[in-house]
């Protein structure tokens, strides 16, 4: 048997409601025993020094999922691969990544789907994936959802660009109901972001850039939820909506709406959203360049707000890694997208919990069950017996900066290099296995 014991930590599973300290035992990839500390003393015994942990000062809870994440394997590797990304996840403290489709190929196919998924790539931790909605991610044909279940998908997106027309939004909504996964929708009109680079706003002006109006993001929202009413009327399913790296306040205004109505829409925030504003792009740095964009500090605080009362679902990074060449020219030429696995845990805490007052209990929520009900996970996100022994240890008072040129990830394009940071990783354990340890 392959067994390790975890002991003298405090215990932070929202799923189980347990938040206190515990014993910790995984066998064989699943857990074993959570107990109260000295109950396990007769594994404490005989299993070697090498198979426990002593978690004393840490925070024990189930490891974190991320349901957006760009590897860009194949194709970009360049920029990043899928051992990569995941080492980047584990140190991180995730053991779940969801990968984007926006590869080269596109993945829209059962081949690439399995591709991806094969052990050869090397992944450190559990990956998962969200073929293309459409074909090619063109927004035209629907791809082929149901072998693309069969074969592992967990939902569908053509994140990057959303899916513009109506009525084939409206078939994938109807052909994923059917098979109980969600839509995840890039909220972007794009018909009013050409050329656009970051957020419409006084920095915008300032530096004589384009602007993404607010409107963008929260016409789609708007157009989606009027389409899963329309279904619900129409057709014998409910459809799951799930809006992708929500950043303005008229967007979450729907959104909540629906939620009051009884629709099934879910929501993320990615950490660079509740943390940072416009102003970050300072004089042009691309490594605030992303989309949907920094907006201002009114929709950063409605994005706090929103994390706080429940309106958002879970804190997804949206990881796009680039090479810095790609980052190193003029910034409307810049490529969108930062990292962000190794620092969404350090940014949630620093924000969300110290700043803000959230309970520790609630950002783990946030970071792992909610994340995982989102996409249907039934045994990850928890620390309950018989669950897979997905676990994340960190000292949640430690303050630290984290450094780009130490990132596990291929990329350093990060708004983060030298920012504080609160709760450092020290262990994490993927289906029984310690694949990142401080």
């Amino acid at each position: 048997m392959n067994e390790i014991l975890i002991l003298n930590g405090r215990v932070v599973d929202p799923a189980s409601g347990i938040d206190g300290p515990r014993d910790l035992l995984l066998r064989d990839g699943r857990i074993a025993a959570v107990e109260l500390p000295g109950a396990l003393a007769e594994f404490a015994g005989s299993l070697p020094k090498e198979k426990q942990i002593d978690a004393a000062g840490c925070v024990v809870a189930p490891g974190l999922i991320d349901i957006h994440v760009h590897l860009r394997e194949p194709g970009q590797t360049h920029k990043e691969t899928i051992a990569t990304g995941t080492a980047a996840a584990a140190a991180g403290g995730f053991t779940t990544v969801v990968a984007m489709p926006n590869t080269a190929p596109v993945n829209d196919s059962v081949e690439g789907l399995k591709w991806m998924l094969d052990a050869a790539r090397g992944a450190a931790v559990k990956l998962l994936a969200m073929p293309a909605a459409t074909l090619g991610s063109m927004g035209g044909e629907i791809a082929d959802f149901a072998s693309l279940v069969r074969a592992g998908a967990v939902g569908f997106t053509d994140d990057g660009k959303p899916v513009l027309e109506d009525a084939t939004m409206r078939a994938a909504l109807v052909a994923a109901a059917r098979l109980g996964v969600p839509v995840s929708q890039h909220a972007e009109d794009t018909r009013l972001t050409g050329g656009c680079s970051m957020n419409a706003g006084r920095v915008a002006f300032r530096l004589g850039l384009r602007g993404m109006p607010v409107e963008a993001e929260a016409r789609i929202v708007e157009r989606d939820i009027r389409l899963l009413r329309e279904i619900e009327r129409g057709e014998r399913v409910r459809p799951h909506l799930h809006v992708q790296h929500v950043s303005t306040s008229r967007a979450l205004h729907e959104i909540r709406r629906a939620k009051a109505e009884g629709l099934h829409v879910t929501c993320e925030a990615a950490p660079h959203h509740f943390t940072l504003t416009e102003d970050a792009v300072g004089d042009y740095d691309t490594n605030a360049k992303m989309n949907p964009p920094l907006r201002a500090e009114v929709d950063r605080q409605a994005v706090i707000e929103a994390l706080l009362d429940g309106t958002i679902d879970c804190i997804a990074t949206d990881h796009a890694p680039h090479a810095s060449h790609e980052k190193e020219v003029e910034f409307e030429r810049a490529p969108n997208g930062v990292t962000g696995l190794e620092t969404a845990l350090g940014l949630a805490l620093r924000v969300l919990h110290r700043e803000h007052g959230m309970p520790l209990a609630r950002v783990m929520e946030l970071m792992g069950a909610r994340a995982a009900a989102v996409i249907g996970l039934k045994e990850r996100g928890t620390l309950r017996v018989g669950s897979h022994a997905d676990v994340v240890i960190f000292d949640a008072a430690a303050e630290w900066n984290f450094t780009a040129s130490g990132s596990r990830s291929k990329a350093r394009n990060t708004p983060f290099d030298g920012a504080a940071m609160l709760g450092r990783v020290r262990a994490t354990i993927c289906e029984g296995r310690v694949v990142y340890r401080a």
